[in-house]
């Protein structure tokens, strides 16, 4: 298989792509570790399948490379990235990740899409968008696995950021594809968050909940240019207003609406800058640490109930009684707090030994 420079080996989403093919003998943790110590781009493309794979083994073994790649990991900047389709987020990120590469930065692009298992993942349509920065050697593109459900996504890509920081990323770009719900597990696991909009589309807010903006760091009002370039200042005028009333998501940072033109590269360089000032504005106060711990927190919170949720659905006890309270239910025979206090209960009761 041809690889271009920027695109990952192993992006057919296959579970065991880690250690499958004729070609491909099973790794150590050892060799998972080294390869990404050492910026080996097709033993890191396998480290992020091998986490992304469903398999008890593969889990083990990428927990053991997860382990000890953790104290390895180099200093990076985390920016999430969303807005609503069409805003041209994808032609964005390619701007900002060429202007950074020929910077002597390490980008790294991720994806979020709890879209996937529907759609087949349409990030995989943005890779072509971004041939440029595919064909970068500084650039490293993943598409978000299908893991059926958002909360194995998004460990997913928390353990892949891991590898990255392990691996000399010094940026990681993390894009959310879905909407809704997505926005807020890119927060938790980002330091900058990244708010995309576009001018000239009726209601300015597109769909965007205020809880969205509300959690924006920035917000860019992409394709200024040509005839559309007065109408997105505009709306940056509009938006700047509307921010004046809200409350900033980051202690001691003032959330400022700005506008660019990805096409065309002005002003990407303008927005590179606000991330910056952000990184050194918040880590002088303690809120970039505060956040990184906290999100910490979070990422073990969400780890635990990950862990219930599959106990609970694999339980002998519970998957045995779950049908019948759920047409039970649906008849309207009994109430779903008692149905689903009966299957916590069953749940909760210690195994019976066999006599």
């Amino acid at each position: 298989m041809n690889v271009r420079p920027g695109v990952v080996a192993g992006d057919d989403g296959s579970p065991d792509a880690a250690t499958a093919g004729p070609r491909r003998r099973p790794m150590t943790a050892d060799q998972y570790v080294q390869g990404v110590l050492s910026g080996d781009r097709t033993l890191l493309a396998r480290a992020v399948t091998l986490i992304e794979s469903n398999a008890a083994a593969h889990q083990e073994l990428a927990q053991e490379v997860l382990t000890a790649l953790l104290p390895r990991r180099q200093a990076s900047i985390r920016v999430g990235i969303t807005g609503v389709p069409g805003a041209g987020k994808s032609t964005f990120i390619e701007a900002l990740g060429g202007q950074l590469t020929a910077a002597g930065h390490k980008v790294a692009v991720l994806a979020v899409d709890p879209s996937s298992s529907v759609t087949g993942g349409s990030i995989l349509g943005d890779k072509t968008r971004m041939e440029k920065l595919a064909a970068d050697p500084g650039a490293f593109i993943r598409p978000s696995p299908t893991g059926g459900t958002l909360g194995g996504v998004a460990r997913k890509t928390r353990e892949s950021i891991v590898l990255f920081e392990a691996a000399g990323y010094d940026v990681i770009l993390v894009e959310t594809v879905g909407v809704g719900q997505s926005e807020i597990q890119v927060r938790s696991m980002v330091d900058f968050f990244l708010l995309m909009l576009l001018a000239g589309a009726g209601d300015e807010l597109q769909g965007i909940k205020k809880g969205v903006v509300e959690i924006a760091d920035a917000i860019v009002i992409n394709k200024a240019d040509g005839a559309g370039r007065l109408a997105a200042l505009a709306a940056r005028s509009e938006f700047e207003r509307v921010l004046h009333y809200l409350r900033p998501n980051t202690p001691g940072w003032t959330t400022v609406a700005h506008a660019c033109s990805a096409l065309e590269g002005e002003g990407v360089a303008d927005i590179w800058q606000v991330v910056q000032d952000f990184a050194a504005a918040t880590r002088q106060s303690g809120a970039f640490a505060d956040r990184r711990a906290e999100q910490e927190e979070c990422w073990l919170e969400e780890l635990v109930y990950e862990g219930l949720r599959t106990q609970f659905a694999h339980h002998t006890g519970v998957a045995g009684m779950r049908g019948q309270l759920a047409k039970q239910v649906a008849r309207g025979e009994i109430l779903a707090t008692a149905a689903a206090r009966r299957l916590l209960d069953i749940f909760s009761r210690p195994p019976v030994s066999p006599k």
